[in-house]
């Protein structure tokens, strides 16, 4: 064992063996803003063996109050997330592999991305994706570890297939759209991030070290502004007719949609439009085609288009679309439409 990892394999409960089978781990991260920059620094630096990580976004200056693993520099440079992010966690430890991609989670691709790990760490910033990843949990056997923060306050719970009840037990209808604050309305404070994510993190240590006895085993509620640390026991919420965990009816992973969706960044006067099926788009003749009629900016991972002071397209190689300047999925559409010829 490397000296690297000397103070943590010295913590009685990992040990040389824990410390070992964090070595021979897999484990991804999905969502590289708030949460997830914090839960992946603890996984590279504890010296878990493979951590992939996933996230759809690029960017931005207003990024970096609470996503602590970026700088200016990724800002300037137009990075997505999940590039930006594999720069930094491999100089941070050489010796994990990490795995970096930039696309957004769906239930064309959420099997092949998620399920060759051992655990799944919830970094996203909305309920459809939680209940993919809960669908994909129950499917396939692996634990996932939810988190959100709003404002001061947040909560994280670790889901175990066939032992808890799991996140569609506790919230079974999505809340309705503008219902719930969000980061927008009611902002968010790093410090409470820092808390849930590297309650996550120390979650998916005990996990992968192999103390599972020692899982906090609460749905559990921080409000930190107000000092308020709030342990939910939930273990006698399974539900019998909980679509997921008992009737194994998997709707979330259904990919019969075969229209461009879209769906609103928070607090970002963005929306993004997702290509109905696989799809792959050769930047290079886009970039071509458009610089007939608009402003480009290229880097290897992505395209932006701009054709005047309305609005601003952020392309990529798979069929997403960010468009900037408007909140109505309609406009976002046919904008969508008319780069793409669609």
């Amino acid at each position: 064992m490397t000296d690297r990892y000397s103070r943590q394999s010295r913590f009685a409960p990992i040990g040389q063996e824990g410390q070992r089978l964090l070595s021979n781990s897999r484990a991804v991260v999905v969502g590289m803003g708030a949460l997830g920059s914090v839960a992946a620094q603890h996984l590279v630096r504890s010296g878990v063996g493979y951590v992939r990580i996933i996230d759809r976004d690029i960017l931005e200056l207003s990024n970096l109050q609470r996503q602590v693993l970026y700088n200016e520099e990724d800002v300037h440079r137009l990075l997505p997330k999940a590039e930006a992010a594999a720069g930094h966690l491999r100089s941070i430890n050489s010796e994990v592999i990490i795995s970096p991609v930039i696309t957004d989670l769906t239930a064309y691709n959420a099997e092949s991305l998620l399920g060759d790990v051992d655990l799944i760490i919830d970094g996203s910033d909305n309920f459809t994706v939680r209940y993919l990843l809960n669908d994909i949990s129950q499917k396939l056997a692996i634990p996932w570890i939810y988190g959100g923060v709003v404002g001061a306050s947040g909560m994280t719970m670790t889901f175990l297939p066939g032992q808890t009840p799991c996140f569609s037990c506790l919230f079974p209808n999505e809340p309705p759209a503008g219902s719930v604050d969000t980061c927008e309305t009611a902002g968010v404070l790093s410090t409470a991030v820092d808390i849930i994510a590297s309650i996550q993190a120390t979650e998916a240590l005990k996990w992968l070290s192999g103390n599972r006895d020692e899982l906090h085993g609460t749905l559990f509620q921080v409000d930190l502004w107000h000092h308020r640390f709030m342990p939910l026991n939930v273990s006698g919420s399974r539900r019998t007719d909980c679509p997921s965990c008992q009737l194994r009816q998997f709707t979330r992973l259904d990919h019969n949609a075969s229209e461009p969706t879209a769906a609103a960044l928070c607090g970002r006067n963005t929306i993004q439009i997702t290509h109905g099926r696989s799809a792959f788009v050769d930047l290079e003749v886009l970039a071509k085609r458009l610089a007939r009629v608009g402003t480009i900016e290229r880097n290897p991972f992505l395209l932006r288009y701009r054709r005047d002071e309305t609005f601003t397209a952020v392309l990529f190689s798979d069929g997403r679309a960010l468009i900037q300047g408007t909140e109505d999925p309609i406009i976002a559409k046919r904008i969508y439409s008319e780069i793409y010829g669609l």
